[in-house]
């Protein structure tokens, strides 16, 4: 034999080393085995949260719709209900002097009512909108705190 068969028949014969590399190789595969499935859990977990948090923020967006479509047909009612009321009082005017009294009384409620209802509106949107982004920002910042623990 040649020096070169010489020595590959010693390093088998002294079959230590090969046997620690592989069971060292079998170690880290394991652990990343181990690692991955701990991944999958705590994506399948998140994955989890943030449907239950998209499906509670549409409900949530659907009861602030019908609310704030509640409030527009009770706004736009007493808009009317002012308006016909003011007509029924502009028909009983016996002169141009009293016309003026009225139409301007009821321009400025009119204005100041459209003002009130705008802010109520401007409310009502707001918390609609908090309310409805809320468990996704709560899941979200769950999420980070987890990525920052781990």
């Amino acid at each position: 034999m040649t020096k070169t068969a010489d020595k590959t028949a010693e390093i088998i014969e002294n079959a230590e080393v090969p046997t620690e590399v592989t069971d060292q190789f079998r170690a880290v595969a394991e652990k990343g085995v181990e690692q991955s499935k701990e991944a999958l859990s705590k994506l399948a977990t998140g994955a989890e949260a943030t449907q239950k948090a998209l499906e509670s923020s549409i409900e949530t967006a659907k009861t602030a719709s019908n609310e704030l479509s509640l409030k527009t047909i009770a706004a736009l009612r007493a808009n009317a209900d002012a308006s016909f009321s003011h007509l029924e009082a502009l028909v009983a005017v016996k002169s141009p002097s009293e016309f003026i009294e009225l139409q301007t009384a009821f321009l400025r409620k009119q204005v100041e009512k459209t003002v009130e209802q705008g802010k109520e509106f401007q409310a009502a949107a707001t918390k609609a909108a908090e309310d409805v982004s809320k468990p996704i920002k709560d899941v979200y910042e769950k999420a980070l705190k987890d990525l920052k623990v781990a």
